[in-house]
């Protein structure tokens, strides 16, 4: 059995009986081509099984019609569905999305970033790590490569994309101050992470307008696995008083969280209020429903691949900086300090 030869455009030129430059610019639809050309072109090149070379069309158009796309933790659903929504924009504009997993590791994120500048991306949108570099970003785009921050530190003159995670936070801890609680344990992602940061602050100045003060030991930022958070909420219910609410600002920091209390034998709401930054599928469904503040994942990725598409465009204009602003959902899980603060 022969190998079957790979179609070239000279094949389909000489099936539509035209030049080759006329089945190229009928194909990628540009220049001066009748639609009946167009339609002839297109209809041999399918009847032949003809792929066009994307590296040859990539050299020749300088651009390869791919976007990369950082983030710390693929399994992360708030990452997940903002990668759907980006994808789906960019596609609809003909780019394909493709992504990288961090692992919240700063030399990971360095390794991914020279392999999509190896394999040529024409823009990168780039989320939080460990070590955010605004310098770096800088220099990346001060190049042949638009960049794009989300949720992280990034240059004066860069676009980007922030969740209003400080309003988020302030609203939370408002919401338990307004139910009585003053000892409030907030579990979050590093604070070395514009995320962490601005959540904490937002916490702090919530705290600071009833005159309570920012109390570092009921406040734990470290990586957010499941298996820290469980240990960290065990901890935090053995201090003494122990706290009487648990603001928990992210996926697995809810998740760690309501099993340590489970591990404790605490019921929530009625030894323990819980109130989590951030929707999912945990938080509707767990008995009771979780309250929280969260934000639109689906606006988060159009708007990331907006701005990539305006940096791809011709009319690029000047940096554009999008706050995303949250909202508070009320559930179940949240109520006045009970009379059991503990075991």
């Amino acid at each position: 059995m022969t190998k079957r030869s790979r179609k070239t455009i000279k094949d389909v030129a000489a099936a539509a009986g035209v030049s080759i430059g006329t089945a190229s610019r009928a194909l990628n639809r540009t220049g001066r081509v009748s639609e009946a050309t167009v339609i002839r072109v297109t209809d041999a090149a399918r009847k032949l099984g003809y792929q066009p070379d994307a590296i040859a069309q990539s050299l020749r158009l300088k651009s390869t019609k791919v976007v990369g796309m950082l983030v710390t933790d693929l399994s992360n659903p708030f990452f997940a569905s903002v990668i759907r929504a980006a994808e789906k924009r960019l596609q609809q504009a003909g780019y394909a999305l493709l992504v990288g997993n961090t692992d919240n590791e700063g030399t990971r994120e360095k390794f991914l970033i020279d392999l999509f500048q190896r394999r040529r991306v024409d823009g990168l949108i780039v989320g939080p790590c460990e070590t955010e570099n605004p310098e770096m970003l800088e220099a990346l785009d001060s190049g042949d490569l638009p960049v794009i921050g989300y949720d992280r530190d990034f240059g004066e003159g860069q676009s980007g994309l922030h969740v209003d995670h400080r309003r988020a936070a302030y609203e939370a801890t408002r919401h338990l101050l307004n139910l009585g609680h003053e000892r409030i344990a907030l579990l979050s992602s590093s604070s070395l992470l514009s995320p962490g940061r601005e959540r904490i602050a937002g916490h702090a100045e919530a705290l600071a307008e009833r005159g309570i003060a920012l109390n570092q030991a009921l406040i734990r930022a470290h990586k957010s696995s499941m298996e820290f958070v469980a240990s960290e909420a065990l901890s935090l219910m053995s201090l003494r008083p122990a706290p009487t609410a648990f603001l928990c600002l992210g996926t697995r920091m809810l998740a760690g969280t309501l099993q340590g209390l489970q591990q404790n034998g605490l019921k929530v709401p009625g030894d323990v209020s819980v109130l989590a930054v951030g929707d999912t599928d945990l938080a509707r469904l767990y008995t009771p429903a979780i309250s929280c503040v969260t934000w639109d994942l689906d606006l988060v990725g159009q708007m990331l691949a907006e701005l990539m598409l305006r940096r791809l465009g011709d009319d690029q204009g000047e940096p554009q900086r999008i706050m995303i602003p949250t909202q508070f959902i009320d559930r179940q899980s949240c109520g006045a300090p009970g009379q059991c603060s503990g075991p």
